[in-house]
C-alpha cells in the first residue's frame, strides 16, 4: 500500500492523494510526542533471571507498582505472597488472586492479611512466620507498600501514631526486624535480597534528619485522643493562650522524614545481616537494595497531585494529557524494581545499592550511610513500638473485658427466670404434693 502511494506522489504529486498534506503537517509533531514519551518513559530492565521456586513477599502488590512488579514476578514462576490490609476471604482480593493467576498461568499467589497501619497485625503475622522448627524459604521482600494522605489533617493510626511515618517507616523496621532470623537462616548459597522503594525527590527534601517531629507528633496526638476521651477538650498550647486569635499552624508533613528513615534503616539493616556470624562460616546471603522508581502515575501520586478533593480531581483529568506524557506508567515504573530483583552481579558483595533507571546511583544524604544516625534510629524505633505495643495490648484486654461482660450480660438477660423452692410449681416438680395422684 506505501509503495503505490509514493510511486503516485512522486508521479502525480503530493496533491493528488487525500489528505497528503495534513498528514506530513501531523507526523513531526507526533514523531516528537513519542520521542518525549519514550525519553520520560525511563530506562528498561534487560536482566532476566529464573524465578521458579522463589518466595517473593511483597507488601503494596495489588496496586501501583507493587501490582505490576507482583504481574511480572509472578509470570516468570515465582511463589507471590501478597501482604494486604484485607482478609483473604475478601470478595476483591479472591477476584484479584484468581484473575492474577489466570492471566499469569500461576497458581502460587497467595495472600496474608498484614495491616500495616497496626503494629500488633505485623507482630501476628511475622512471628506466625518464624515459628516454624525448619526456617521457612524466603527469597525475596519487596517493600512497595506507601501513603500520602490528601489532607492537611493528619491522619493517625489505631496505634496513635502519624500515619504517614508508621505505614512509610515503622512498620517496615517492625516487619523486617521480626523476620531477621528467617532471613539470616537461609542457606549460604541461596540469593537473598530486600528491595527498599525510595523517593529521591522526597527524602532530599526532607530537611535536617530530625526524630523530634516524630515525638512531638505523638505527644500531640496523645493528647488530643486523651481529650477526646476526657470530654472531647484538648488543653491549649502556651502560644494558643497567650494569643487566641492566632490560627493554629498546619502539621508537617513526615513524608520527607519517613522516606529519610527508611533509606537510613535500609544501610543499618544490611550492616545488622552482616553482623551475623553464621554456624557454616559462610558470608551473609541477604543484601538490601534501595530503588527509585521515579515519577510515576500511581494511586498515591494521584492521590497527592488532586489533594483529595473532587476540583483537584476535575483539574486533573483536564491535565491529564500532560501527565501522560511526562509520568511514567506503574509498568514504566516496575522495570527498577525488576532489575534489583533479577540482575545477577547484586546477589553478591555485601549490598546496600541504590538503583534508579536500572543503573547504580550514589544516595543524595550523607545520613543514609551514618553508622551513628543508623544506630540512633534503629533504637528510637524499638522504643517507640515497645511502648505503643503495649498501650495496645492495655487497649485490647480493656476491649476484650468490656464485651465479655456485654455478653454475660446479655446471656444473664435472656436466660429464664429460676423458680422460687416454695413455689406451687416447684413443689409439682420435686414430686412433693399431697399425695393424691398415687
Amino acid at each position: 500500500m506505501p509503495i503505490p502511494l509514493i510511486v503516485q506522489g512522486v508521479t502525480e504529486g503530493v496533491s493528488s492523494i487525500p489528505f497528503a498534506w495534513t498528514i506530513l503537517k501531523l507526523t513531526p509533531w507526533v514523531l516528537v510526542i513519542a520521542v518525549l514519551k519514550f525519553y520520560f518513559g525511563g530506562a528498561r530492565n534487560a536482566s532476566e533471571r529464573v524465578m521458579h521456586s522463589k518466595v517473593v513477599m511483597i507488601t503494596g502488590g495489588t496496586s501501583g507498582i507493587g501490582a505490576q512488579i507482583t504481574k511480572a514476578l509472578a509470570t516468570r514462576g515465582a511463589q507471590i505472597i501478597l501482604l494486604t490490609q484485607h482478609a483473604p476471604s475478601d470478595v476483591f482480593l479472591v477476584e484479584y488472586i484468581e484473575d492474577l493467576r489466570r492471566t499469569t498461568n500461576n497458581q502460587l499467589i497467595y495472600a496474608e492479611q498484614v495491616d500495616l497501619a497496626s503494629l500488633h497485625s505485623i507482630r501476628t503475622f511475622a512471628t506466625k512466620w518464624i515459628d516454624n522448627v525448619t526456617p521457612r524459604r524466603l527469597d525475596m521482600i519487596i517493600l512497595c507498600a506507601s501513603t500520602t494522605p490528601p489532607t492537611p489533617q493528619k491522619h493517625l493510626t489505631g496505634d496513635g501514631l502519624d500515619e504517614e511515618w508508621q505505614v512509610n517507616y515503622l512498620a517496615n523496621f517492625h516487619l523486617l526486624s521480626i523476620l531477621s532470623p528467617a532471613l539470616r537462616a537461609q542457606p549460604a548459597h541461596r540469593d537473598v535480597r530486600v528491595i527498599f522503594a525510595g523517593c529521591s525527590s522526597s527524602y532530599i527534601r526532607a530537611g535536617g534528619f530530625d526524630l523530634r517531629k516524630v515525638e512531638d507528633r505523638t505527644a500531640a496526638a496523645g493528647q488530643q485522643k486523651a481529650g477526646k476521651n476526657g470530654g472531647g477538650k484538648t488543653k491549649k498550647s502556651s502560644a494558643q493562650k497567650t494569643n487566641p486569635h492566632k490560627k493554629t499552624q498546619r502539621p508537617e508533613s513526615l513524608f520527607g522524614l519517613s522516606k529519610l528513615a527508611l533509606m537510613v534503616f535500609a544501610h543499618s539493616f544490611q550492616r545488622h545481616l552482616n553482623a551475623f556470624k553464621r554456624p557454616d562460616g559462610q558470608p551473609p546471603a541477604t543484601r538490601v537494595i534501595m530503588v527509585d522508581p521515579g515519577f510515576t502515575r500511581t494511586p498515591g501520586m494521584r492521590r497527592w497531585m488532586t489533594g483529595g478533593s473532587l476540583w483537584g480531581l476535575l483539574v486533573y483529568l483536564i491535565t491529564w494529557p500532560v501527565w501522560w506524557l511526562v509520568l511514567k506508567s506503574p509498568q514504566q515504573g516496575a522495570q527498577s524494581f525488576l532489575y534489583a530483583a533479577m540482575e545477577a552481579r547484586y546477589g553478591r558483595d555485601e549490598g546496600g545499592w541504590m538503583i534508579k533507571e536500572c543503573r547504580e546511583v550514589d544516595v543524595a544524604r550523607r545520613e543514609i550511610r551514618d553508622e551513628a544516625a543508623g544506630k540512633l534510629l534503629w533504637e528510637f524505633s524499638e522504643k517507640m513500638i515497645e511502648v505503643k505495643e503495649k498501650e495496645s495490648a492495655v487497649q485490647r484486654a480493656v476491649a476484650k473485658k468490656e464485651a465479655e461482660q456485654k455478653e454475660a450480660a446479655a446471656e444473664q438477660k435472656a436466660a429464664p427466670k429460676a423458680q422460687t423452692p416454695g413455689s406451687r410449681r416447684s413443689r409439682k416438680g420435686n414430686g412433693s404434693g399431697d399425695g393424691s395422684g398415687k
